[in-house]
């Protein structure tokens, strides 16, 4: 029961906020690499997408898993009392 737990919990999902994209406050450069940085714009959007799925995703699988260990744990209690 207890090793079922820990490979629950090894099952925990690691979610990275991407960086936000760089402009530079000259606008002549902005303009000149303004192709790139549409791009890593778009990349961003994407990226912040997936991220917040995978936040949802690893909210539901925590809740689920506290769900269970606090099952475990009224199973626990229920064995030990007198």
């Amino acid at each position: 029961m207890f090793s079922a737990f820990l490979a629950g919990s090894a099952a925990a999902e690691t979610c990275i906020a991407p960086q936000p994209p760089f402009v530079p406050g000259d606008p002549e450069e902005a303009r000149e690499y303004s192709d790139i940085i549409r791009n890593d714009f778009e990349l961003y959007i994407r990226d912040i997408e997936l991220y917040f799925r995978c936040l949802d995703d690893e909210r539901a699988r925590a809740f689920e898993e506290a769900r269970e260990v606090s099952a475990a744990y009224g199973r626990f209690l229920n064995l030990i009392a007198p």
